[in-house]
């Protein structure tokens, strides 16, 4: 069950110890959404932003987060979408639908990476000798365009 119906996105450079509730910290640093889990467990839920795991979007007030947020290695085992701020509680997923959405969230990786190179772990941006996958320096600059505009 959903307690938390709505969120707030906060832009930060990085993610505080103490989340909270209701509370959306988008990391441009490290393209990442960090949230205290919507059901009120209070566990944290990290969603990496990058081309095989979430997107978000962001409106200039609001934020979604696709694709739904699945909270399968938590106790709770949460599922909801984050949709123009709202939370959108999704049904229970058995055992054997979570697998093959592993399944094919592996797949997916593969296949992109093979397609597209592994990503840096910690690029420097200023290193001649680090070549940035492209989708990666699209990723970046739309980063640096958000952090710009909320500085």
């Amino acid at each position: 069950m959903i307690r938390h119906h709505t969120v707030e996105p906060k832009f930060v450079k990085a993610v505080p110890r103490q989340l909270e509730p209701g509370v959306l910290y988008v990391s441009v640093d490290y393209g990442t959404v960090v949230h205290a889990c919507c059901c009120g467990c209070g566990q944290e839920v990290v969603t990496p932003l990058t081309p095989t795991d979430w997107r978000m979007t962001y409106d200039g007030e609001t934020v979604s987060l696709w694709p739904s947020v699945g909270n399968w290695n938590l106790p709770c085992q949460s599922h909801y979408v984050i949709d123009q701020n709202l939370v959108i509680e999704q049904g229970r997923w058995g055992r054997t639908r979570i697998e093959a959405e592993q399944r094919r969230n592996k797949a997916a990786k593969v296949a992109f990476y093979e397609t597209h190179g592994q990503p840096e772990e910690h690029p420097q941006a200023d290193s001649p000798s680090v070549k940035t996958p492209e989708y990666k320096t699209k990723l970046l600059a739309f980063w640096e365009f958000i952090s710009r505009f909320w500085t």
